[in-house]
């Protein structure tokens, strides 16, 4: 019976998903990783490298194969720095969908965010002409869609630049912001003594009804590089979003900050694996081998008493 017992165990164990990773998952410059899953595999995207914008997939999260690039061909409306990707698959458009940041071709503009749609999560993504809204700076970047599921609104996060996080809804069919409607505040910067300075990398996780908000800040790079995961939450997609520091009283709303092997953790996305277990996808800079880049992490995240807590 006790051996039964302890075979049973060990078969839930083998299949219940990925127990354990070993970190890094992608031993190479692969910043700004958004993760999804589809046809069997996890889809993994990149700011730029050597393609404009990186792809890899895996079937069992450790080991990684990289991709060609997932878009071959330039956006007209941008020269360089592909930056950010979020891919989302609508099932309506029966599309792969994919935001990101380009810097314009217009020198007196900065970033601008674009739009691209593929049949497949590998490509290629191809852009629809024009981006969606451009600025000075770096203010529009880090772009992530959400299809809400509570009222099907198509929303869309970004921000950095030292401004605020925002959201607006968009057209049904991605390739334009909604008429009538205007971008929402929903996290300012300079909120907290730490990693608030300037704010990006939105990401929504909806969990138990809850809306959560991960974001990074403050400085992702460089010998300077000090950057942390932080979260808030609201119950509806527009806020008004609490932070963690807020509603917990502490003075920082970080959820996975730097320890002795990685420096400058952030820009993350979340994801569940085939057993439902829920992942923090993000990068880090390796403290032995710092001129690697940013390299990609993955660790298992869980909600606690309303919030993520990053095991």
């Amino acid at each position: 019976m006790k051996f039964g017992l302890v075979l049973t165990a060990f078969i839930a164990f083998a299949f219940s998903g990925y127990a354990q990773v070993n970190n890094p998952v992608i031993d190479a410059d692969f910043p700004d990783p958004t993760v999804i899953r589809a046809n069997g595999y996890y889809y993994a995207y990149a700011t730029q490298g050597e393609s404009n914008i990186q792809g890899a997939r895996s079937k069992g999260l450790q080991h990684w194969e990289m991709l060609p690039d997932v878009l071959p061909k330039r956006p007209v409306w941008a020269n360089e720095h592909y930056w950010a990707p979020h891919v989302l698959y609508d099932a309506g458009l029966k599309k792969y969908v994919m935001f990101y940041s380009g810097e314009s071709t217009d020198d007196k503009t900065g970033k601008c965010l674009g739009v691209a749609f593929a049949d497949k999560p590998e490509g290629p993504f191809v852009d629809k002409g024009t981006p969606l809204i451009c600025g000075n700076g770096f203010v529009n970047i880090d772009p992530m869609g959400i299809i809400d599921p509570k009222t099907k609104k198509k929303l869309l996060y970004w921000g950095s630049g030292f401004e605020p996080l925002k959201v607006q809804e968009m057209s049904a069919d991605w390739r334009t912001f909604k008429p009538g409607t205007q971008p929402k505040t929903v996290v300012q910067p300079k909120a907290e003594k730490v990693y608030t300075n300037l704010i990006e990398g939105s990401w929504v996780d909806i969990q138990d009804g809850k809306y959560y908000l991960y974001y990074s800040g403050d400085n992702c790079c460089g010998d300077s590089a000090n950057y942390a995961v932080l979260v808030a939450r609201a119950d509806n997609p527009f806020g008004p979003f609490t932070t963690l520091a807020k509603a917990s009283g502490k003075q920082s709303s970080a959820i996975l900050e730097k320890d002795e092997t990685w420096l400058a953790p952030g820009h993350n996305s979340i994801f569940t694996d085939n057993s439902g277990q829920k992942w923090i996808a993000y990068h880090a800079i390796d403290r032995k081998d710092p001129k690697k880049g940013r390299v990609m992490l993955l660790k298992k995240i869980n909600y606690i008493n309303g919030w993520p807590v990053v095991k």
